[in-house]
Order: C-alpha cells, then sequence, then structure tokens
C-alpha cells in the first residue's frame, strides 16, 4: 500500500465514538437503518407474495460485524420498529399484522439470523468460518419464512420452496460474498471493533 492510501486509510478509520457503550449504540442504531433500508429496495416477483430486498445483506453482516448479542439487538430494534408500525419494511409497511403475513416469517427470524452468523463466523474468525456464518444465517431466515409461508397457504413443502427459497438463491448467494467481502476488508479496523 502506498504511503498516501495508508495515511488515508489510518485518517478515515479512527475512532469517532470512542466509549465502548456509545460505539455499540451507533453501531446498532447504524444497522437497524441500514435494514430498514435494505427493506425499502424491494423487487416484487409476479409469482410469490416475497420481494427480493437486500435487507437479509444488513442482517447477516449485523450479527457478524456487531457480534451475535449487538446483532440481534439492532435486528430486533427494526422488528420491533416495525411491529410498533414504523414504515420500515418493505414498500414502506408496518404493523403487528404485518408478522402475521407471508414475509413475517423472514422478518421474526432475522435477531436468530444474525446471533448465528455472529457466533458462527467468531469475532476474528478466518474467511471459510465467516463465509459459514453468513451463509447459516440466510438459511435461518429461509427457515422462518418457510415455516410460515406453510402455515399461511397449507400448500406442501415443495411448494413453499418453490415460493420462499428457491427464487431467491442465487442473490442471497451473491449477498453472502458481497458480505463476506466487506468482513474481510474491515477486519482490524475500528469499524471491526465493536
Amino acid at each position: 500500500m502506498s504511503t498516501l492510501a495508508g495515511t488515508v486509510r489510518s485518517w478515515m478509520m479512527q475512532d469517532v465514538v470512542v466509549d465502548r457503550r456509545a460505539r455499540a449504540a451507533v453501531g446498532v442504531l447504524a444497522f437497524a437503518l441500514a435494514i430498514t433500508f435494505g427493506a425499502q429496495v424491494a423487487v416484487p416477483l409476479p409469482f410469490t407474495p416475497v420481494p427480493i430486498t437486500i435487507q437479509t445483506l444488513f442482517v447477516v453482516l449485523a450479527g457478524v460485524v456487531l457480534g451475535p448479542r449487538l446483532g440481534a439487538l439492532a435486528a430486533g430494534a427494526y422488528v420491533l420498529a416495525g411491529a410498533a408500525g414504523a414504515p420500515v419494511f418493505s414498500n414502506g409497511a408496518g404493523g403487528l399484522p404485518w408478522l402475521f403475513g407471508p414475509t413475517g416469517g423472514y422478518l421474526l427470524a432475522a435477531p436468530l439470523a444474525a446471533i448465528v452468523a455472529g457466533a458462527v463466523a467468531g469475532w476474528r474468525g478466518r474467511a471459510p468460518r465467516t463465509l459459514l456464518g453468513l451463509t447459516l444465517g440466510v438459511l435461518t431466515m429461509y427457515v422462518g419464512g418457510v415455516a410460515q409461508l406453510q402455515a399461511l397457504t397449507g400448500e406442501p413443502l415443495t411448494a413453499v420452496l418453490a415460493l420462499g427459497v428457491y427464487p431467491f438463491v442465487a442473490g442471497d448467494a451473491l449477498k453472502v460474498l458481497v458480505a463476506l467481502w466487506i468482513v474481510r476488508g474491515t477486519r482490524g479496523t475500528s469499524f471491526g471493533r465493536f
């Protein structure tokens, strides 16, 4: 790395918030907002009630970057805000009834997905371990989503997988790779120390 690039990087990665608890609170808030943003980037598909969003990326990133406990807190804050009526769910939706709809299982599984991603990846996990954590976090959201979709539709598992998993596998694999790239780039910086 050139001297100029090293200087710029060290300047950009200085701790803005020095207190550990304040930094954790800022991290939780930032990821709750990122998950909200990710939900607003929603692409509806005509054959399923589940839209494509990028919020999955931010849920698993929260778990790996903040750790399991704070990541779950960020995802839980997002879900609670939406349940309370804040327009944070996809396409600006909100309210408790939304959690009982076709996408509610994915939303309710988000805090657990952050826990799984963070716990498996570990604090200083190597790339394979981090990749596994991110992947298992996404799979955790799938399990929650499929369980609720099956309960709502009464369809067999194969039909529910066609509605709630298969259309999203390629995109979610890309999100996992993007998350891995982000995490690997931030490890060892002040950003990676919550």
